[in-house]
């Protein structure tokens, strides 16, 4: 008995020591710590003509629809003309060209040519608007007073003004495109234009450029553009697209403080179409296993028995620059990943958002059987689309799909652009760190921190170019109206559109200052 006595004495005294280094480790762990507000943010002053310029190109509906970029190219033809009536300083400063007919690319030469350039994408393209109904059907809006506007907690279920209205109404600029990217295109050639007009040379060259088939690829658009730079024996020293974006405190489960995502990464992508065969004919006299049947299992089983989730450098680094606001529990967790990593995954994996951080996603997203109500199809088929993890290859997904569909007869077909996760690009580099300055200048006291994006950009096909390459956009927003990119209602507040302006032009102005 005594010596049971014993043993239970140091294990309490082994666990105490345990609870002791934990603890321990939680309070003294390096989060990053949220900046303090050491100067105001910048005064900037409204240029309504800026403002209006902005308003006429979203009235331009440069859809993309349809495979591979086959879509109507009058609308893109009256935006290149009304690109270059709108900024002629910088048609007639830069060497601007075209590629493969619609890419539009500027080069602004800098004074030092040994220093490598620096690129600034987006895109002229946007996704049609939908169906939903308007409330507003004034075609011509232009209020530019400012009016109290309550925040957005839902996206919307209807557009407030007519999707290429380019309404301009309590304080916001309403269209398709304000967000998803004609806002970054427009923000970049006012940025420009502003430098020229001040008579800034640039010590190293500056490029933009603009491609028109995002929404639909980029083969046609971003592809080439990217492919004439390599030919031209361009490397660049940053890269900068769309991807993160600023969400106001309460848009990330977790996270008590604003903070800006900075993507530097994107995940990979495959679609595969699953065919599954079986037994057709009428249902008045079923097989015992129909084709529909065994497809239902193979997406059960796919769906439940998903690729492993695993927390990469990236998202480890995301971690230690957040998670000093997050819950105890969840620091303590960070903190002590070496003893808590199967409950910290096991948490992250329960949140759609957080999951996609961790792992490669599995979404089953379309199904197709019999067109009759009382015919069994002889063959059924569903689509599985996956969103690669970095360090996850399209070969181990092809295993998985392999290992999953085991003994059942199926045919795997790939659909869309198959593509690896990009690389990883650093924080340590100049160009990084002048997004951080960037955004303090204009939201002082947000929290940055690297990100992965997971969406698909242009900026992956301009790998072959630059080892650099960051996805982020300045504006601040909350989750209801990031989810209106693509959906019902996107505006971009006005507000917003300035400091967009002043965040490109203080990028340029500043790289080698």
């Amino acid at each position: 008995m005594k010596a049971v006595r014993k043993i239970l004495l140091w294990l309490l005294i082994i666990l105490a020591v345990l609870i002791g280094f934990v603890l321990i480790k939680t309070f003294t762990y390096s989060f990053k710590k949220i900046p303090v507000n050491q100067a105001e943010a910048v005064n900037i002053s409204r240029d309504d003509s800026a403002i209006y310029r902005f308003s006429g190109g979203l009235k331009i509906p440069t859809v993309s629809t349809g495979e591979l970029g086959d879509f109507d190219y009058t609308s893109f033809d009256a935006f290149k003309r009304y690109l270059r009536n709108n900024y002629p300083l910088v048609y007639q400063q830069t060497e601007n060209y075209e590629v493969n007919g619609y890419g539009l690319v500027f080069k602004w030469k800098g004074t030092n040519p040994a220093l490598k350039p620096i690129l600034f994408l987006s895109h002229m393209d946007v996704v049609p608007p939908g169906d939903a109904p308007v409330k507003n059907k004034e075609e011509q809006i232009f209020r530019l007073q400012d009016k109290a506007v309550p925040a957005v907690t839902a996206v919307a279920k209807e557009w407030d003004y007519p999707p290429f209205s380019g309404a301009v109404a309590n304080g916001r600029i309403y269209g398709r495109g304000a967000l998803d990217m004609k806002g970054m295109l427009f923000s970049l050639m006012e940025s420009m234009t502003r430098l020229i007009k001040e008579g800034y040379a640039p010590k190293r060259d500056i490029y933009l450029a603009f491609g028109f088939d995002e929404e639909v690829g980029g083969r046609k658009g971003a592809v080439k553009i990217a492919e004439d730079f390599k030919k031209k024996g361009l490397e660049f020293d940053a890269v900068y697209d769309e991807g993160g974006v600023i969400l106001e405190k309460g848009s990330i489960g977790g996270i008590d403080t604003d903070v800006a995502l900075i993507g530097c990464a994107e995940k990979g992508f495959l679609s595969a179409r699953i065919k599954v065969k079986g037994l057709g004919g009428h249902s008045s006299m079923p097989p015992l296993e129909s084709a529909i049947g065994k497809a239902a299992i193979l997406m059960q089983r796919l769906e439940d028995n998903q690729m492993k989730p695993v927390i990469t450098p990236l998202i480890q680094e995301f971690f230690n620059n957040v998670g000093g606001t997050m819950s105890f529990t969840t620091r303590l967790a960070i903190a002590n990943k070496w003893l808590l990593k199967k409950a910290l995954l096991s948490q992250l994996t329960k949140n759609n958002s957080t999951n996609a951080l961790v792992r490669t996603t599995t979404a089953l997203t379309m199904m197709k059987g019999s067109d009759g109500t009382n015919v069994l199809s002889p063959e059924v088929s569903f689509v599985v689309n996956f969103r690669l993890l970095p360090g996850n290859t399209v070969k181990e997904v092809k295993e998985h799909i392999a290992n999953a569909t085991k003994g059942f007869d199926v045919e795997v077909e790939e659909i869309d652009n198959t593509r690896e996760a990009s690389a990883v690009s650093q924080t340590s580099t100049k160009a990084y760190q002048m997004i951080e300055a960037g955004i303090q200048k204009v939201f002082p006291g947000v929290l940055t921190t690297p990100y992965l994006t997971v969406g698909g950009t242009d900026a992956y096909k301009y790998q072959i170019v630059s080892k650099n390459i960051y996805r982020f956009i300045p504006f601040k927003i909350n989750s209801a109206e990031q989810q209106s990119i693509h959906s019902t209602n996107e505006y971009i507040s006005i507000g917003n559109y300035e400091k967009m302006i002043y965040y490109f032009k203080y990028i340029m102005q500043n790289y080698d200052n």
